[in-house]
């Protein structure tokens, strides 16, 4: 077999990376520092999708753009850095949609129950036209979504008891994201809902300021929510798409070079963080049954009943949002489906 020298090989990524450095070099990008916050910890699907968007920008810019990753709640909990977004303090967020619904109430959309059948028809909806009109609407927020990554369905883990029937929800005290319709739908279910930052659920927990909680599979895994857990009951009430918020106010003081480069990054990232995000909630899944929570599935009759329970709440939310965005999504859901067959 013919043998190479060494250093012809090293040639390869070396010359990889020197034109990586020229074209950063030709375009018009400056060296700039981001500061990228979260709520979730490093090894959840958003912090890995944030550190796979930091490697992939430091590729494209030449090393010029650094990204630095704040995970777990360090410079605040998701409102608050949505704030430091709008007041220019941090550059960039991944947050779920309903977190929004304070400022716009459209995003409210997000948050109806059972409205997507699955994790394909929830990506058609935000990769097409639908998710574009609402890019749109965080504009006049002072944001700007680069991308749309996956947080999940949720489900509810708590310390009182295994939820079989709808009927079982009632009474228990959980807490839900700061966001109106995730109030009134588990209200609808005879629940109490307490809303309260991500950051202070654990402890909530822990001191049963709370009984329960609603998340997806993989937030309760990483973020260790069966230690203060018994039972895990897999409703899949709500699906969360997530937004990769940047503050406007910084985002018009960078070139189009450097905005095109951190959207194409966003979008590649987004491919991987969707995996990883589907990928751990199977993992979680068996994780926390090893833990010791006990896990069940609510029968589709069951379910069907939940969503009984909470139309009233949609009816109302249709108008909450307005009956434009409220039909927009209906043709975006058909039409996703349509193209599944």
């Amino acid at each position: 077999m013919k043998r190479f020298p060494l250093v012809r090989w090293l040639a390869v990524p070396c010359a990889a990376l020197a034109l990586l450095a020229a074209g950063a070099q030709a375009a018009d990008i400056k060296a700039r520092q981001v500061k990228f916050a979260f709520v979730n910890n490093a090894e959840h699907s958003q912090g890995i999708g944030a550190k796979r968007f930091a490697e992939l920008v430091a590729q494209k810019s030449g090393g010029k753009i650094n990204v630095q990753v704040y995970p777990a709640g360090v410079l605040g909990g998701d409102l608050q850095v949505i704030s430091s977004l709008q007041g220019g303090t941090v550059d960039m967020t991944a947050v779920s949609a309903g977190l929004l619904v304070s400022r716009d109430k459209a995003f409210g959309i997000f948050d109806f129950p059972f409205l997507f059948a699955n994790a394909k028809e929830a990506d058609a909806v935000v990769d097409g036209p639908f998710g574009k009109r609402m890019n749109e609407r965080v504009l006049g927020q002072g944001l700007v979504n680069l991308s749309w990554w996956d947080i999940g369905f949720r489900s509810v883990a708590n310390s009182k008891r295994p939820i079989v029937k709808a009927e079982d929800i009632k009474g228990l005290k959980i807490r839900v994201i700061q966001s109106p319709i995730y109030v009134d739908f588990f209200r609808a279910l005879g629940a109490n809902p307490v809303a309260m930052p991500f950051s202070e659920l654990y402890t909530a927990m822990e001191t049963r300021t709370v009984d329960a909680l609603e998340n997806p599979i993989s937030n309760v895994e990483v973020n260790k929510f069966y230690e203060v857990s018994k039972y895990l009951s897999i409703t899949n009430h709500m699906y969360n798409p997530m937004l990769i918020l940047f503050s406007k106010k910084i985002w018009d003081q960078y070139t189009p070079d450097e905005r095109e480069l951190l959207t194409s990054a966003a979008e590649e990232a987004k491919l991987y963080q969707r995996k990883v995000s589907r990928d751990q909630d199977a993992q979680s899944l068996e994780t926390v049954k090893k833990a010791g929570l006990q896990v069940n599935e609510v029968a589709p009759a069951e379910l069907a009943k939940m969503r009984q329970m909470a139309q009233p709440v949609i009816d109302k939310y249709r108008k909450e949002v307005g009956e434009d965005i409220s039909d927009a999504m209906d043709k975006a859901v058909r039409e996703a489906r349509a193209n599944s067959k």
